[in-house]
């Protein structure tokens, strides 16, 4: 009754007082327990604990009962809410602890769905998941490992204090050590304790000799629609099975928690490379509707020219075509005239470097008849032939300072006279010149006038050398098969692999023109229809040692080249099989379909044009 009246007068909160007046009793039963090894005060101590974690089964109702009724209730009850009455105090302490830990996981698994709910980075996500598993679930050394982009090994993702020399490069293969094996299989495994299994790596974390003892490690598989592409695991300080089991079950939902989250960021990734992708197709479809049917090739460097042909050719702006001895700038030329508004009226092509000073001028501006010696007649020149057209200029940095001047008239004002005549004509043509030469070098030489490289370096075109555009090798190559084919009368199926290897290494210093000459060479000596290496001229077979750029001839040769030439042709041929279908492809290669996307983007393969 004395403990009653002290504490009932107090501002305590009922429940407080409830402990207050069990604790007495605690304290009165302790100091009359004689007997020194009685279990009493170790009991009513465990009794102590229990009811400081369930205080709210002490209610106003109760203060009216005595401590030790209270004290008995409290021993068989372990407050949780609709809990069963317990036999004994162990399983009472028992049930509370595991509806602590409940709670506890509760809190975990909330905390962690705010996470993923937020967005931010993916890093950054389980770099927080991993401190908050650590904080509310008590587990240590936390780490999430995902599939490198091969799918053949575990990288580090996300964890806490790994070992210095861990960060950035450490990893597990498929099937090594306990991590590689849930990767593998896709089942979760516990080791317990972690220093009795060998398989135990200890790569990421650093753990004491005493660790490797007390602690089991738990490791599931993060796994969406059947593929296994990460790992979550932690250290656990207990060796009790329900405990590591019930851990293993936690983070397995937490697993599944940030499976869906990356595979949402997956799919997302994907959409948005297969708009990106369509993108790009429709572009090309673009393109394709623009490029001149004389024109071959669908590099990136060839794209970029059907775009500018596509937008000067509508205009009557002289052009500049540049580029190396071979590269097809007469192509370019007619392609721009074919789609341009003049494509009705003639194209007249003049190679300027094949012509003297003076049969340059009457080539171009016709002459009189008696102007010159041998003039018996009169003569039109190219200019008045292309009236309404184009006028086509080959190796104008060939032109005699006189004649820069006279051309210089026509561009500025439409304007010329025939040679031996005063009868000033008027010009309706566009001028396309091309050059192989360099005409600022000219320019500061005083070989080349500045204003007229002015005039005609209005909307300048650069034809990229066959070196460059290595993608088109093939299919110029095929396209000359068919010519010289048709034109021999000799029928060929196909270029053997050793050939086109031959066609991809070496690195063509007389650009298309040379590969030209090359096929018309090969299909003159063929067999059986077919191109092989040997049917190649000697210069193509062996690769020159004198060549500027020797060490892009060498890395030819390397075995990365060779290796990535190899997956090239193989994984195109198997797109041709499939349709176009990379998840048929990857079966039939035997790769994952995530390896055979990686291939095609990093080799450059243009798969849709393998259909």
């Amino acid at each position: 009754m004395e403990y009653r009246q002290r504490y009932c007068g107090t501002q305590l909160a009922p429940h407080l007082i409830g402990i207050c007046l069990c604790e007495a009793y605690v304290s009165r039963i302790d100091s009359h327990c004689s007997t020194p090894n009685s279990t009493k005060p170790l009991r009513f101590a465990r009794f102590r604990l229990v009811l400081s974690r369930v205080p709210k089964m002490i209610t106003c109702d109760t203060l009216s009962k005595s401590p030790r009724t209270i004290a008995m209730e409290v021993h068989t009850n372990c407050a949780g809410e609709g809990c069963p009455m317990h036999d004994d105090l162990a399983s009472a302490a028992s049930c509370a602890e595991l509806r602590r830990r409940r709670e506890l996981e509760r809190k975990a698994m909330l905390q962690i769905a705010r996470l993923l709910s937020d967005h931010p980075g993916q890093n950054q996500t389980l770099l927080e998941i991993v401190d908050c598993i650590e904080q509310h679930l008590g587990m240590r050394h936390v780490t999430v490992m995902m599939v490198s982009v091969d799918g053949q090994r575990l990288e580090l993702a996300a964890t806490k204090t790994p070992l210095t020399d861990a960060r950035g490069h450490v990893g597990y293969d498929r099937g090594e050590g306990v991590i590689g094996r849930v990767l593998q299989a896709g089942q979760p495994e516990i080791v317990s304790p972690i220093g009795d299994d060998p398989r135990f790596r200890n790569r990421i974390h650093q753990r004491t000799p005493f660790q490797l003892e007390s602690h089991a490690f738990v490791c599931v598989p993060i796994t969406v629609e059947g593929e296994t592409f990460g790992t979550l695991s932690a250290d656990i300080e207990t060796k009790n099975a329900d405990e590591l089991q019930d851990a293993a079950e936690t983070l397995g939902i937490i697993a599944s928690m940030i499976a869906y989250d990356v595979n949402g960021r997956r799919t997302r990734r994907l959409e948005r490379e297969m708009l990106e992708l369509q993108n790009l197709q429709l572009r090309d479809t673009l393109q394709e509707r623009f490029r001149p049917s004389n024109l071959i090739g669908g590099s990136k460097p060839m794209r970029q020219l059907y775009t500018q042909i596509q937008q000067v050719a509508p205009s009557d702006t002289t052009i500049l075509i540049r580029g190396e001895s071979g590269t097809g700038k007469e192509l370019v030329a007619t392609a721009i005239h074919c789609t341009s508004a003049r494509s009705q009226k003639p194209v007249v092509k003049v190679n300027c470097a094949a012509l003297n000073e003076n049969l340059l001028e009457s080539e171009l501006f016709g002459h009189e008849k008696g102007a010159f010696t041998g003039a018996v007649q009169q003569r039109n020149g190219r200019i008045e032939e292309a009236e309404g057209g184009t006028l086509f200029l080959d190796e104008i940095g060939e032109f005699s300072p006189i004649i820069q001047v006279k051309l210089l008239r026509v561009l500025q004002e439409r304007q010329y006279e025939r040679v031996g005549s005063s009868t000033t004509r008027t010009a309706n043509v566009r001028i396309v010149a091309a050059t192989n030469r360099d005409l600022e070098q000219a320019v500061r030489q005083g070989q080349f006038r500045q204003d007229l490289y002015y005039r005609i370096n209005v909307f300048p075109v650069h034809l990229p050398p066959l070196r460059k555009r290595r993608d088109d090798i093939l299919q110029l190559a095929n396209h000359f098969v068919a010519k010289f084919s048709k034109r021999m009368d000799r029928p060929i199926k196909r270029i053997s692999t050793p050939a086109i290897d031959t066609l991809m290494m070496y690195h063509w210093p007389g650009n298309v023109r040379e590969l030209e000459n090359c096929i018309e060479h090969a299909v003159l000596l063929s067999q059986e229809g077919v191109i092989h290496s040997h049917n190649f001229p000697p210069t193509i077979r062996m690769p020159d040692e004198k060549h500027p750029n020797g060490s892009e001839t060498e890395n030819c040769f390397s075995l990365s080249t060779r290796v990535n030439s190899l997956e090239r042709d193989m994984i195109s041929d198997a797109l041709k099989r499939s349709g176009g279908n990379m998840a048929a492809a990857a079966r039939e290669l035997g790769i994952s379909s995530r390896m055979i996307r990686y291939k095609v983007r990093n080799l450059g393969i243009d798969w849709n044009s393998e259909l």
